[in-house]
């Protein structure tokens, strides 16, 4: 009995405290009381380079997508006023080629307003009609055959 008390009584237990003599002995709450096992990061600067940045190679930016060319918006005129009448009225049955679309770039007048003014000159006689779909009308400059 009396040795089982000796190696009881020689035995370390937690709630001991350990010898600060040695430098590799590390007291137990060291373990249980951080909350962070890792040590903080140590933010380095670069070094100074006296070499020149390298031009090539490497990654690059990403490429800024441009959108492209714009088309300006056109005002074109949804009512005729006396000038672009009149001018309707003596330039367009000189053209060699009438449609909706010319008129409407040549006089600044919208799409349906070149249909109309188109309709309006076949009746007076100033154009006849060369080809007619449904999607496309093609007109000319009339004359004495």
């Amino acid at each position: 009995m009396k040795l089982a008390v000796l190696k009881y009584t020689t035995q370390i237990t937690a709630t001991q405290r350990l010898p600060r003599s040695s430098s590799s002995l590390v007291s137990l709450s060291s373990y249980t009381t951080s909350t962070n096992p890792m040590a903080p990061k140590k933010e380095k600067a670069p070094p100074p380079s006296s070499k020149p940045a390298k031009s090539g190679g490497g990654k690059q930016k990403k490429k800024k997508w441009s959108k492209g060319k714009q088309k300006e918006k056109v005002n074109n005129m949804v009512l005729f006023d006396q000038a672009t009448y009149d001018k309707l009225l003596s330039e367009a049955p000189k053209y060699k080629l009438i449609t909706p679309s010319v008129l409407s770039d040549r006089m600044r007048i919208s799409g349906s307003l070149a249909r109309k003014a188109i309709r309006e000159l076949m009746a007076r006689g100033s154009i006849r009609m060369v080809s007619s779909h449904a999607s496309q009308q093609i007109y000319t400059r009339a004359t004495n055959t």
